[in-house]
């Protein structure tokens, strides 16, 4: 038995396929500076959930968005013919901010560790 599920095995096909696609073919400006997360696939390979970091203020994210949700049709004939399957997949287009929020903790945490670190030099005055 594989150690992955074949729905695992297209989310990265898929995944690879958009980004090359992304960096060679893609003339939209909206979707500049944007990058592929992860795709994640439903079990009957029906809906690709296709997850994308944008860099930028929350009207770079929208314009991203829309600009993948209008493009979609040409992804999907793009990319179909590398993956070779019977039905292309419905995709999906989500905003990944798992990034964003990394780095909002890792503000917190060097915030606090300054905090720290200015406690114990007045305490040791």
């Amino acid at each position: 038995m594989k150690p992955y599920t074949r729905a695992d095995r297209i989310s990265g096909r898929i995944q690879y396929a958009i980004t090359q696609l992304l960096s060679k073919k893609m003339q939209d400006p909206r979707i500049e500076m944007t990058t592929v997360s992860g795709v994640k696939m439903t079990s009957d390979l029906r809906v690709a959930n296709v997850y994308i970091t944008v860099f930028g203020n929350k009207k770079r994210i929208s314009d991203a968005m829309d600009g993948f949700k209008n493009s979609k049709g040409f992804i999907k004939k793009s990319i179909a013919p590398a993956l070779g399957l019977k039905f292309m997949p419905e995709l999906k287009f989500f905003h990944d901010d798992s990034f964003d929020k990394a780095a909002k903790m890792d503000e917190l945490i060097k915030s606090a560790l300054t905090g720290i670190s200015d406690e114990q030099d007045v305490l040791k005055k």
